[in-house]
Parts: structure tokens; sequence; C-alpha cells
């Protein structure tokens, strides 16, 4: 079984060194591929104020995340859910960077023991010299996007679990099979299925069959049709 957790996370800035926090972070389980429905969900008061420029962007405000827990009140939930197991992201190194602070700040270890995924990695490899964000890629795939009005880390995260798929190959997760008709034969349809009352006449014409044998016996002897041509002469 191969579990990973795609994440996601919403923040004040850009600046992962320079102050910035976290303000909503998502973690969704992915076991064989398929989502699961385990999920980690958190809006975070950042303990600092959130700039227009951010809150035009995702749409949190200072209001929304007052009340809200601070990273270290879910910090041991979050290390708990996502494990060793693998992390997928979009541009991982920013929503990483934005992690690895965050655990520094309150006195933990960064994820090293992870294999990190970066999906836009993988797009810049398989789509090169085009676009590729998530947007991008929703387009470029099919993927619904139409809730993904501002930038949310949850439905950010969700759309994103969607588009992995599609870069790994896509997935069939559903293989249902349905009888359209059935269909009873009656006894007298049964006794013919089950016994053949003679053997069917030959569909060949005689001058077709003195042909074949004399194919048969220009093969030589050792062919492997001579072995036949007694049931073929009957």
């Amino acid at each position: 079984m191969l579990r990973e957790i795609v994440i996601d996370t919403e923040t004040t800035g850009l600046e992962a060194n320079a102050g910035d926090r976290i303000v909503e972070i998502a973690a969704l389980e992915l076991i064989n591929g398929i989502k699961s429905k385990n999920t980690f969900h958190y809006y975070i008061n950042p303990e600092r104020e959130i700039p227009d420029s951010a809150f035009r962007v995702h749409g949190i405000s200072n209001e929304m995340v007052s009340d809200k827990p601070k990273f270290l009140d879910v910090v041991d939930e979050f290390i708990s859910f996502i494990g060793n197991d693998p992390i997928v992201a979009h541009n991982a190194e920013f929503d990483l960077g934005f992690i690895n602070a965050e655990l520094r700040r309150v006195g933990r270890g960064v994820l090293e023991q992870n294999t990190i995924v970066d999906t836009l990695a993988l797009a810049r490899k398989k789509f090169p010299a085009q676009s590729n964000s998530l947007d991008a890629l929703c387009n470029r795939f099919g993927v619904d996007r139409s809730r993904r009005v501002k930038h949310g880390a949850l439905i950010d995260a969700e759309i994103l679990a969607e588009v992995y798929t599609e870069l790994r190959g896509g997935r069939q997760t559903v293989l249902t099979l349905q009888v359209v008709k059935k269909i009873t034969p009656s006894a007298t349809e049964l006794d013919l299925l089950r016994s053949r009352p003679g053997d069917l006449p030959a569909a060949l014409a005689e001058n077709e069959r003195d042909a074949h044998r004399a194919l048969i016996q220009g093969l030589g002897g050792k062919a492997l049709w001579e072995r036949y041509l007694g049931a073929a002469k009957a």
C-alpha cells in the first residue's frame, strides 16, 4: 500500500524566513493514488497581521483567524498525520519552506525523512516551455476548478490531488460490470446448446477438397497435415 500526503498552505506573504506565517494548512491522504476520507485542515492564527496583498490572494482576514489555533496547537496532530510518507506539493519549496519555518519556531525538527514530490517539477518535465501553474494544469487535464474563486489550502490540495493523478498518467478508480440485459433460454434452446444431433455438412465443394488433398500431398511425407489426410478423404 502506497500512502502519500498532498499538502498546501496559505500564508501572510512570500518570505518564510523573514517573518511571514501560515494562515491555512491542509493535508490530504492518498492511498495507492486515490484520495481517502482522511484530511488534516486548519485555519491558523499567524500571530501577526495579514497584509492586504495576501488577503487579496486568499481572502483570509485577520478577523477570520483571530480565534483560530496557533501552529503550536496543531503541530502534534500535523506530524502524526503526515508520518514519514511522501509529501506531494505544487512548488514544494514554497510550502515546505513555510512548514519547516513553523516547525523550527516551535522547537521541532524539520521534515527530512519524507520524500518530496514536487508536481511543478513533474509538470515542467512533462510540458517544457509551457505554463505549469495549477490553473494551467487544470485546464490541460480538464480538472474542474470552478470552486477555486480564491486561493485556499484545502481547495487547492483537493485540486492538486486530481492534477497529480493526471500527471502520473491518470487512473480509472472505479470499474463497474453491469448486466445490460439478461437472456434466459427456453428448455428447447438449452437442448440445442447442449448437444448436436449430427455432424454439420461440409462447406467445401468436391473440387476444393481435391485441391486441398493435392496441396497436402505436395508438402512431403513428413508434413504435419499428412496425419489428417485420411480424415480429409473421409
